[in-house]
């Protein structure tokens, strides 16, 4: 098995890219929002993290997540929520040999993209890159008009103005639990 070098800094905050593995024209993830959610929760409630930032596009999300202090096991977490969406989706999906002989599904890319948080400018600039990316794919044409972020969340925080992401870019500002 590769040892990829992963960045661990305990109780840090990190950005995370998790994509599906077959990526063009799939929608599972918006089409299974609730079996996705049900999968964060359960995990959260074992391996408790903090939500910063979330959005949820058809064949992939983004995330900005904070570990407690001491803890920095994101590749649990992972490969937990991964594990708990896949058992409970219909079987559907192409399973190639070299998954079939591992019991994998073919659901999730294997890896995760992540990156330590290193600095306020880079939490703003992770935070705006989560919550802009449906606009950045062409799914709206504004953030409002997601559904499946925390930016609704933020700007009832006042974190963002709820026109924010409509044209003009604006700096957020922190947005935690």
């Amino acid at each position: 098995m590769p040892d990829y070098r992963r960045a661990r800094h305990p109780g840090g905050i990190y950005f995370f890219t998790v994509a599906l593995l077959k990526r063009n024209g799939n929608d599972v993830l918006t089409r299974h929002i609730a079996l996705l959610r049900q999968s964060v929760a359960q995990v959260r409630r074992a391996h408790p993290f903090i939500i910063h930032a979330w959005v949820v596009l058809p064949e992939h999300l983004h995330c900005v997540l904070e570990f407690p202090h001491g803890d920095a096991n994101y590749t649990l977490r992972w490969r937990l929520i991964k594990a708990f969406f896949a058992r409970n989706l219909p079987a559907v999906e192409f399973h190639s040999e070299i998954r079939r002989r591992r019991g994998e599904r073919g659901i999730w890319q294997r890896r995760i993209w992540e990156h330590l948080i290193r600095d306020e400018a880079d939490y703003r600039a992770h935070m705006n890159y989560v919550h802009f990316n449906p606009v950045r794919h062409g799914l709206v044409e504004r953030v409002r008009d997601w559904p499946y972020s925390t930016f609704h969340r933020c700007v009832e925080r006042g974190v963002y103005p709820m026109d924010w992401g409509g044209g003009d870019s604006v700096d957020a500002v922190e947005c935690g639990e």
